[in-house]
């Protein structure tokens, strides 16, 4: 008889247990809704930003101009090399699917440049056009990437967005460098 008490004492205790942590579950909110996911990762204001890379850099520094608000920006920075070369300037983005999308430029050299911001994507048949220019595409286990080189300057359209969102981002890109104060 001892025994058996002690396996319902210990079902009862269970029991008391299960009911507390769902009556826990119950009255905590939260929110599994696609507007969570969304409100998960913040917004930033890129403006000081890329005034400050378009500034520092040594090259005209890329950014979206007239995309979507459905398009996000949640990373910016601007890194400058040691020597004056090999600034790097990072634009992350989520499109309106909530994938990633990055901007990514430097001065530095092109090939090793490509492989760091595409995690080690790899050139693929095919190139796509995007306004009047033609950019290579690049995939690999992690990314795709479209890519453009110019005299000094590579830039790099990365992330887990499919090719055409890609290429909205990269049309949007605009190339500048600050404007000289007046005087």
């Amino acid at each position: 008889m001892r025994g058996r008490q002690r396996v319902t004492d210990m079902v009862l205790s269970l029991a008391v247990i299960g009911v507390l942590v769902g009556a826990i579950y119950f009255f905590i909110p939260h929110d599994d809704s696609a507007t969570a996911e969304k409100n998960a990762v913040q917004t930033v204001d890129t403006r000081v930003e890329i005034l400050t890379a378009r500034r520092a850099a040594p090259y005209p520094v890329a950014a979206p101009e007239g995309l979507p608000k459905s398009w996000r920006a949640t990373s910016v920075s601007y890194k400058a090399g040691n020597d004056g070369k090999g600034g790097a300037w990072h634009l992350g983005m989520l499109d309106p699917e909530q994938q990633y999308a990055a901007v990514e430029q430097s001065d530095a050299p092109a090939k090793q440049f490509i492989q760091d911001v595409t995690l080690g994507a790899a050139k693929v048949e095919g190139r796509q056009a995007v306004g009047d220019k033609k950019w290579d595409r690049y995939e690999g286990d992690t990314y795709r990437a479209l890519v453009h080189q110019e005299p000094g300057v590579t830039t790099v359209v990365t992330g887990t967005a499919p090719y055409g969102r890609l290429a909205e981002l990269a049309a949007a890109l605009v190339a500048k460098k600050a404007e000289a104060e007046k005087g």
